[in-house]
Parts: C-alpha cells; sequence; structure tokens
C-alpha cells in the first residue's frame, strides 16, 4: 500500500482520489471514509459508489466522540443549515490523524485530503489550510517516527473552478457531478442549491 485517501464521497476528495491513483495505481491506494455522525448517509454512499468505479478499495472509520458533540448543523439534525454553522471543530485533523495511523500500519507514506483554503474563507472551516496540515503532517512524522510521511493537499490553492477544470482534464467531471455529494442535505448533483456549500460549487461549475 502506498497511499490512503479521505475520501468524504464529494468533488474535491473524489478528485483527490484519481490523483492518487494515476501516481500510484489502483491497486495501491486504499479509500477511507468516516463515519462521525453526520447529518447524512448519503456521501459514505457516494464514497463506495465512486471508488468501486475507480477499482479501489473503500473502508470506513468511526469516529464516535463527534457524537457528543451537538453544537453544529452537521452533527445536530435539528438545527437549519446555516452560513458558519456546520463547522466541526477538530474534524479533519482527527481525520487525518486515524488515517495516518492505518497508512502506518500498512506501509503507507502518504494520506490524501480535499482540503482547499477557501473553505476557510468560505464556512469558517480552520482546517483546511496548508499551514494547518503541515503542522500536523511534522506532528505525525514524529509520532510515527517517519520523516517521509506526507499529508498532501493537491486541490489546497485553487479555487473551486480550477479543481473543477482539473476533474475535466482527467475525463471525470460529468461522472463525479452525478454521482458525488457535497451538499450539506446530501443531495446529489446540483444539490440543495441552498447551502454554503451548494451554492461555492454551482457558481464555480456556472
Amino acid at each position: 500500500m502506498k497511499a490512503i485517501i479521505c475520501h468524504s464521497g464529494g468533488m474535491d476528495s473524489s478528485i483527490c482520489l484519481k490523483l492518487a491513483i494515476e501516481e500510484n495505481g489502483p491497486h495501491e491506494v486504499l479509500s477511507v471514509g468516516f463515519d462521525y455522525g453526520q447529518r447524512h448517509k448519503s456521501e459514505e454512499e457516494a464514497a463506495c459508489l465512486i471508488s468501486r468505479a475507480f477499482g479501489v478499495e473503500h473502508i470506513s472509520i468511526p469516529i464516535p466522540i463527534f457524537a457528543l458533540l451537538r453544537n453544529n448543523a452537521l452533527l445536530d439534525h435539528t438545527l437549519p443549515i446555516e452560513n458558519l454553522n456546520t463547522l466541526v471543530p477538530g474534524r479533519n485533523g482527527l481525520m487525518a490523524w486515524h488515517a495516518a495511523l492505518l497508512a502506518h500500519s500498512l506501509g503507507a507514506h502518504q494520506v490524501y485530503l480535499g482540503v482547499m483554503e477557501l473553505e476557510e474563507a468560505n464556512s469558517g472551516y480552520r482546517d483546511c489550510s496548508r499551514a494547518y496540515m503541515s503542522l500536523l503532517e511534522r506532528i505525525l512524522q514524529i509520532d510515527l517516527n517517519d520523516k517521509a510521511f506526507r499529508l498532501c493537499t493537491p486541490l489546497v490553492h485553487m479555487t473551486k473552478k480550477e479543481s473543477h477544470q482539473l476533474a475535466a482534464k482527467m475525463g471525470i467531471l460529468p461522472f463525479l457531478l452525478e454521482h458525488t455529494v457535497t451538499c450539506y442535505e446530501g443531495i446529489k448533483g446540483r444539490g440543495c442549491e441552498k447551502c454554503p456549500a451548494c451554492i461555492l460549487r454551482n457558481k464555480a461549475l456556472d
């Protein structure tokens, strides 16, 4: 095993999955989703479908601690989706940490994440920056005693338009537009067209 992908079933992580496959081969890549009590299950279903279509194994890892946290709309299903109320503090960091531990046990030295810095400005996601991932990468190198370990964030400085252009260049954009789930309400395609994720994605597409 060469690489693990944190794969939510959304557009960005699915693009990263394809990039990792092109760089390492499908049999050297593992797609990993996370069950943290999120608002819907459709994104995990999408991750399974996309991984299977790309010829990659997909597994799901539970992160039960989030079941105790109910102060945001992704975990508290009774809250309406609003701008800046979908931040789950520490989520990307914990996902990266779990994936890194699994990677280490499998002999892999890299974990891919589809984080983009624009998500911080758009939705307040502080854990989407390259600076955050670089700090975590260094800690994981110490934790794993592996100076070669990397957190790969190939989309981190892109705009949504640029990431869609990359998917088009790889020939997977139509497939991903049909099957990925970006919408906070769990709706495929153009989604609900109201939540911050849908607005950002559809603006880039238009």
